[in-house]
């Protein structure tokens, strides 16, 4: 037998999954740069020359409403995934280096969260914010987006690992609270763990189409992916919006491609980190 045709089978496996994965972007990619009659009836993956016509006329439609619905993602997902890394790091490291009662029943609830899907808290969420009078505002969207029990598992895990216990109790021998203790050592040790929090969360925020859809009635609170929804439904009256949802979809996708960029860093520093040590 072949020793190397495993391997081979197994690039050929990864080729046809990155494809799998990159065909759509490739699409939205060379759909924004088309016009309204090209997408239609042109080669599929035929590249256009009207990528700059369609974000000015994008950047039109009513007075940069998209621009607003933009600012409005950044918020919800910028705000939200500090908010959920904060909560999530502090009640994972709760877990991981603290003994008190019911803290395994705690960490099986969050658990159970972690396999709930998101559609079925949307409506009782909805209901027990309609009761604030909350809905229809940006803390309709952020509140919900605050505790995420996959955020709390993974910083657990992660504080079980990276923060050393014989460190804590130096540092408690040295007359640190427990604060001191979270801000000064835990912290710093589960950068790299948070920062996937962070990400992880950020990303789910900026995608969620089904909480916004459900808690906001007004345009100019609306996220990127319920406004990119209203206009596609306009489209059925109005084809020419339908180059504009490509071409917004496009640039929604921009701030995930940096940010992930950006922070992919903390994960190399990690790992080299692990790599001296060992």
């Amino acid at each position: 037998m072949n020793p190397r045709r495993p391997a081979w089978l197994s690039t050929a496996v990864l080729l046809i999954g990155a494809l799998y994965c990159l065909l759509p972007i490739v699409w939205v990619i060379t759909a924004a740069s088309k016009t309204n009659a090209e997408l239609f009836h042109s080669f599929t993956l035929a590249p256009g020359t009207a990528l700059l016509d369609n974000i000015g006329e994008l950047s039109n439609y009513q007075s940069g409403m998209y621009w607003r619905w933009m600012l409005n993602t950044a918020l919800y997902a910028g705000v939200g995934a500090l908010l959920s890394t904060a909560v999530s790091g502090l009640t994972g490291y709760t877990l991981a280096k603290y003994r008190f009662p019911g803290r395994s029943t705690v960490f099986n609830v969050l658990l159970a969260g972690v396999l709930v899907p998101a559609v079925v808290l949307a409506i009782p969420q909805y209901l027990l914010l309609a009761k604030f009078q909350l809905t229809d505002s940006y803390l309709s969207v952020l509140l919900p987006s605050v505790l995420s029990p996959y955020g709390i598992y993974l910083a657990r895990i992660y504080a079980a690992a990276a923060v050393p216990d014989s460190l804590i109790q130096a540092a408690r021998t040295d007359g640190a609270g427990d604060l001191r203790i979270f801000a000064s050592i835990a912290v710093p040790s589960m950068v790299p763990g948070l920062v996937t929090v962070f990400l992880f969360q950020f990303v789910a925020i900026w995608n969620n189409f089904l909480l916004p859809f459900i808690m906001l009635t007004s345009d100019d609170r609306f996220p990127v992916t319920v406004g990119l929804y209203t206009m596609l439904n306009q489209g059925n009256t109005t084809p020419a919006l339908y180059t504009l949802v490509v071409t917004g979809a496009l640039l929604s996708i921009l701030p995930l491609v940096v940010l992930f960029l950006t922070l992919q860093r903390y994960w190399r520093v990690d790992l080299l980190s692990g790599a001296v040590k060992g």
